[in-house]
């Protein structure tokens, strides 16, 4: 399927040169409108939405190309400016870009130049568009507890989660460290009948048995020396609400038959105590573990694996999601540029490739983590390369399977076609995200795509 169409105005009050300009993007495919003065390309503006306007600077006499871009960028949303203007006006053209307009074009104009700086325009205006999107995206990805991801794997996660949410049986989330675990979590709970009641969290790992009983069934005064007061644990602290055990995988043996006496009672006993206390609890655990294998090396209780295995939810790696990558970028990007006050709001293709090619052993949290840092530390209003952390800013951006070595000794065309072969790969197909990351527009995707019998 080609590009979807951008809608291009051209301002000029000499016709001859406006129809010039016409017949000079019409290979482009994008439809065209003219107008021949400021009146008129206001009144165009205001009955319908253009995405890229190019204008003369100097009409009637005046710079009434400025008027015009002034008045484009009080436009919701606002389209791309391109100005075409005389040597003698470059000055006025500076004042033009400070303003807002995209790039300017000198008169007499050359016809290959110009179709290339309005294609720039059309990108430009595209990834507005996308940003657009993928911003709505987020926000209504928040309606689940800001879980973000449009990719079919996380999709079916969310769909699962949403609908075990309001049951009260047992989950189970498995997963990497860093795939969002506890967000799930939070999530499901927040979805659920016990919504209006707390979510109480405890991390296992780590904590030794005396520790972990303690924190989950509470004591009384004089339990052990220290124990100055009563304490609920955390099972009397969550009733009838949600108990979550993070890394549950590795809660020691003793505890975890303990663990498994209350879930099949629904009763706890304080340390020091005889009094047993009802609790109501619904109950979500998650290790980065494989329980399967505990079990089998018996490291791990075969009757509480299944006690707690009421659904199993399996988090993906981000490293197999990673047409998510420019979606959560986005949403990191923003929330650290408002934390740290920055005006950024765009990253270069070539950036967003190498996040996409990277491993991400630390998965969503490494992500959010590096984004912060790249917005913490960026110079301009766009994240870039330069802003890139060592581990992901490799020497080249071939691909995420494809190294210097493997290119020496090739063609460049060979080269092209491994590249788009390998950025196609990563975005599971997704021909107008690859076309984006390697910087090209769609049409020229699909033209190379043929002559590479890429199909």
């Amino acid at each position: 399927m080609p590009d979807a169409p951008a809608r291009i105005l051209i301002v000029d009050d000499e016709t001859d040169h406006a129809q010039v300009m016409v017949d000079a993007l019409d290979r482009l495919g994008h439809p065209t409108e003219q107008a021949h003065n400021l009146e008129e390309a206001q009144a165009k503006l205001d009955r319908r939405q253009f995405d890229v306007i190019v204008t003369d600077l100097m009409m009637d006499g005046s710079p009434q190309g400025l008027e015009l871009l002034q008045y484009a960028m009080k436009l919701q949303p606002a389209p791309v400016v391109l100005m075409v203007t005389a040597h003698a006006d470059i000055p006025t053209c500076k004042k033009a870009l400070s303003e807002g307009a995209f790039d300017y074009i000198e008169k007499p104009l050359d016809l290959e130049y110009f179709r290339t700086k309005v294609t720039q325009a059309v990108e430009k205006s595209s990834l507005r568009r996308e940003n657009e999107v993928l911003t709505a995206q987020v926000m209504e990805a928040g309606g689940f507890e800001g879980i973000i991801g449009r990719s079919p794997q996380m999709l079916a996660v969310v769909q699962m989660a949403r609908q075990v949410a309001m049951s009260d049986i047992p989950v189970l989330i498995l997963g990497e460290s860093g795939t969002g675990k506890e967000l799930f979590a939070r999530a499901i709970h927040n979805n659920s009948r016990r919504r209006r009641q707390r979510l109480v969290p405890l991390n296992c790992a780590g904590l030794s048995e005396s520790i972990l009983e303690d924190e989950l069934f509470g004591h009384v005064k004089g339990a052990y020396t220290g124990a100055q007061s009563d304490r609920e644990g955390r099972f009397e602290y969550a009733d009838r609400g949600t108990l979550f055990l993070d890394e549950i995988g590795d809660m020691p043996g003793a505890m975890q038959a303990k663990l498994l006496r209350v879930l099949e009672s629904g009763e706890v006993i304080r340390l020091g105590s005889n009094e047993v206390r009802r609790v109501d609890v619904r109950l979500i655990s998650a290790t980065n573990r494989n329980l399967d294998e505990m079990v089998a090396e018996k490291k791990f209780r075969e009757d509480l694996f299944f006690r707690i295995k009421g659904i199993a939810l399996t988090l993906p790696p981000l490293r197999e999601r990673r047409p998510d990558i420019p979606l959560l970028t986005l949403f990191f990007m923003k929330q650290s540029a408002e934390k740290y006050g920055k005006k950024i709001d765009d990253i270069e293709p070539a950036a967003q490739h190498q996040l996409m090619a990277y491993n991400w052993p630390g998965n969503v949290r490494q992500l959010r983590n590096i984004v912060e840092n790249m917005v913490v530390l960026a110079q301009g209003e766009k994240l870039t390369t330069r802003d890139l952390p060592p581990e992901i800013n490799p020497r080249i951006t071939a691909g995420p399977t494809q190294n210097i070595d493997s290119l020496v000794g090739i063609s460049i065309e060979q080269a092209e076609k491994e590249l788009i072969r390998n950025t196609l790969k990563m975005t599971d197909g997704n021909r107008e995200q690859a076309s984006k990351i390697l910087g090209i527009g769609e049409r020229t995707l699909y033209r190379k795509l043929k002559e590479y019998d890429l199909t």
